[in-house]
């Protein structure tokens, strides 16, 4: 049997890194009847924090508008620490930009909902996100650019 190094992925710590809400215009738009807006935009970004661990974090900005006014704004990061090690470089893209985020995901879906409900709000479910087809999305465009990592 040769001598080599047993792949490791383990979730060190799942943590709330910011979270964040704004209601500028209340009281007076909270006696509005209207359907508001929502824009809800996803982020993902992964930082090395010694050897063989990672901090992944899943951001999440949602903007809800009636007119152009704003209802609420919620912005939060959900992040955790991974110790990767003994993974081969041409599949380290993938653990961190699919593995890590599939499993912070759900955490930050609960607290974004929740963070709504507090606020009064009807809760606001982030929808189910397809980390491979958003990591693939982002090669494609970076390749397109000439910025591969």
């Amino acid at each position: 049997m040769s001598e080599q190094a047993t792949p490791v992925f383990q979730i060190q710590r799942v943590y709330l890194k910011d979270l964040s809400l704004e209601q500028p215009n209340s009281p007076a738009i909270l006696l509005q009847q209207e359907q508001p807006n929502v824009d809800i935009q996803l982020g993902v970004e992964a930082t090395p924090v010694a050897e063989g661990l990672f901090e992944v974090a899943v951001t999440a900005t949602v903007h809800t508008k009636i007119d152009d006014k704003t209802l609420f704004l919620v912005e939060a990061k959900q992040a955790g620490i991974f110790e990767i090690r003994n993974i081969p470089e041409d599949q380290m893209g993938g653990v961190i930009g699919v593995a890590c985020p599939q499993i912070i995901y759900p955490y930050l879906r609960g607290n974004v909902a929740d963070v709504v409900t507090r606020a009064g709000f009807p809760p606001v479910h982030l929808a189910e996100i397809n980390f491979q087809a958003m990591y693939e999305q982002q090669n494609a465009a970076a390749q397109a650019d000439g910025t591969v990592q």
